[in-house]
C-alpha cells in the first residue's frame, strides 16, 4: 500500500538546472519517493554568489531516498545534452519525464540588455529547450506515463508583460510556445505542460535580483515542487495546460498557503491586503487552470502603475527617494526610489535612506497621486506631514502631474 503511494518510485527524471533552487526541490520531492533524478546542470565547481553544484545536489537526492545522476550540461551546447540523455538512458534505462528548468534571466530594457546577455536568455531559455525536449523525446515515447514540463508562463499578450524586459519575455514565452506545439505534435503520447508561480519564489537567485529583505515577499520553493508533482502524477492525458501553482493546489484541496511563506508574518498581511509582486499576476490567463491576478486594494494599485511609468529619466531629473507612512486601510511603509537605475516602488522600506518621508492616511495618499488633492494644500491642512529634504518633496509635487492622467 505504501509502495503505491509513492507514484514516482522507480521513475527517470531528467531536470535542468537541478543543482539548486526550484530545480532541486522538485528533484527532491521526486526523490523522497524513490525517484532517479538526472541533475543536468552547468556548476561543478562552487560557484562565487550562488550555492550548490550538481554534486551537492546528488548527495541531497541520494540522502532524500532517490538515486542520482550527476551530469554537466550547459543546454546551450547540443553535444553535452545528447551525451547526458545517453548516459540517463544507459544509467536507468529509459527517460520518462523531463522537466525543463534551466533558464537566465535579465530584467532589463531593450537598450540596457546588453547582446551576450540576450544570446544567453534565446539559447538557454528557447533553444535549450527546445534541444533538451528533442533529445529526449524519443526515449519518452517509450515510457508508461511520460511528462514533458517547461517552467514558463501563460502567454499573457499585453504590452506591458513586455515593456521593461522584452528581450526576457520573449525567451520565456519562447518556452510556453514549446508547449503549445509539442502538446500537440505528441499528443496521445507525451504530455507537455507548463508551470508558473502565483507569487515571487524565493530561491538564491531572487536573492541576487531582489537584494535583501526580499525573501519576505516571496514563497518557498516547495510549493512550485507540490505543484509540478501533481501535474507528473496525472496521466498523459493531461497536456497543453497552463498552469499556476496555487491555482492547481486549491483545485488539489490544499487550504493552508501560509506553509509556503518564508516569512508567513508578513506574508499574512500580504494576503489579507491582496499584495503580491508584479511578476506573479502575469499568471492571468492561462489555458485550462486559468489563474486571477490578484486583486489589490487602491495604494498597492497605485504603486503597481507608477512602477510601470517609472524611467531613468525621472531618475536622473528627481535624485531622490521618498518614504511614505501611510495609516489607515492599506498602512504600512511604502516607497519610491528616483534615485538608483531606473527607479523602483512597492511595499517596505527603501533600498537606501529616505530623503523624504511622508505621513498621511492612505485615502489621502491615492488622492494625492490622483490628482484631487495637492500636496501643498494637504501640507497646509496638516494632511500630510513631511521631514527631510522639502526642494524634493516640491520636486515630486511636480512630477506628480506625470502620474496623474495615468492613475
Amino acid at each position: 500500500f505504501l509502495l503505491a503511494l509513492r507514484k514516482l518510485a522507480g521513475c527517470t527524471l531528467f531536470i535542468t538546472g537541478a543543482s539548486r533552487g526550484i530545480g532541486k526541490a522538485i528533484a527532491l520531492k521526486a526523490a523522497r519517493d524513490g525517484a532517479n533524478i538526472v541533475i543536468a546542470a552547468k556548476t561543478a565547481e562552487p560557484h562565487p554568489k550562488l550555492p550548490g553544484t550538481i554534486y551537492t545536489a546528488a548527495e541531497e537526492i541520494e540522502a532524500a531516498g532517490g538515486k542520482a545522476l550527476p551530469c554537466i550540461v550547459n543546454v546551450r551546447e547540443e553535444q553535452q545534452i545528447i551525451n547526458a540523455v545517453e548516459k540517463a538512458v544507459k544509467t536507468f534505462g529509459g527517460i520518462d519525464i523531463l522537466v525543463n528548468n534551466a533558464s537566465a534571466i535579465s530584467l532589463t530594457g531593450t537598450l540596457e540588455t546588453e547582446t551576450k546577455k540576450v544570446n544567453l536568455m534565446m539559447d538557454v531559455n528557447v533553444r535549450g529547450t527546445y534541444l533538451t525536449s528533442k533529445a529526449c523525446l524519443p526515449h519518452l515515447r517509450k515510457s508508461k506515463n511520460p511528462h514533458i514540463l517547461n517552467l514558463s508562463p501563460p502567454m499573457n499578450m499585453k504590452p506591458t508583460w513586455f515593456k521593461n524586459h522584452c528581450a526576457y519575455t520573449i525567451s520565456k514565452y519562447g518556452m510556453s510556445m514549446c508547449v503549445l506545439g509539442m502538446a500537440e505534435e505528441f499528443k496521445g503520447e507525451v504530455a507537455v505542460n507548463a508551470l508558473w508561480p502565483k507569487t515571487a519564489i524565493h530561491t538564491a537567485a531572487m536573492d541576487m535580483l531582489g537584494g535583501s529583505g526580499i525573501e519576505k515577499q516571496c514563497r518557498k520553493t516547495d510549493i512550485i515542487a507540490d505543484a509540478a508533482y501533481c501535474i507528473l502524477t496525472k496521466p498523459k492525458s493531461f497536456t497543453g495546460n497552463f498552469i499556476i501553482d496555487e491555482v492547481l493546489l486549491r483545485e488539489e484541496g490544499v487550504k493552508d498557503f501560509e506553509v509556503y511563506a518564508v516569512a508567513p508574518v508578513f506574508w499574512h498581511f500580504m494576503e489579507e491586503n491582496h499584495l503580491f509582486l508584479a511578476g506573479a499576476s502575469q499568471a492571468s490567463g492561462g489555458t485550462k487552470v486559468n489563474a486571477e491576478s490578484a486583486s489589490a486594494g487602491p495604494v498597492a494599485e497605485t504603486f503597481r502603475i507608477i512602477q510601470g511609468e517609472l524611467n531613468k529619466e525621472m531618475v536622473k531629473s528627481t535624485q531622490g527617494i521618498f518614504q511614505f507612512e501611510l495609516s489607515g486601510d492599506e498602512g504600512g511603509t511604502w516607497y519610491l526610489d528616483l534615485k538608483t537605475s531606473s527607479g523602483s516602488a512597492g511595499l517596505g522600506k527603501p533600498p537606501a535612506a529616505a530623503d523624504v518621508v511622508m505621513s498621511m492616511s492612505s485615502g489621502d495618499f491615492v488622492k494625492m497621486f490622483t490628482g484631487k488633492l495637492k500636496p501643498t494644500m494637504a501640507f497646509m491642512s496638516g494632511k500630510l506631514r513631511i521631514k527631510g529634504n522639502m526642494a524634493l518633496a516640491i520636486k515630486l509635487e511636480k512630477m506628480l502631474t506625470q502620474f496623474n492622467a495615468k492613475l
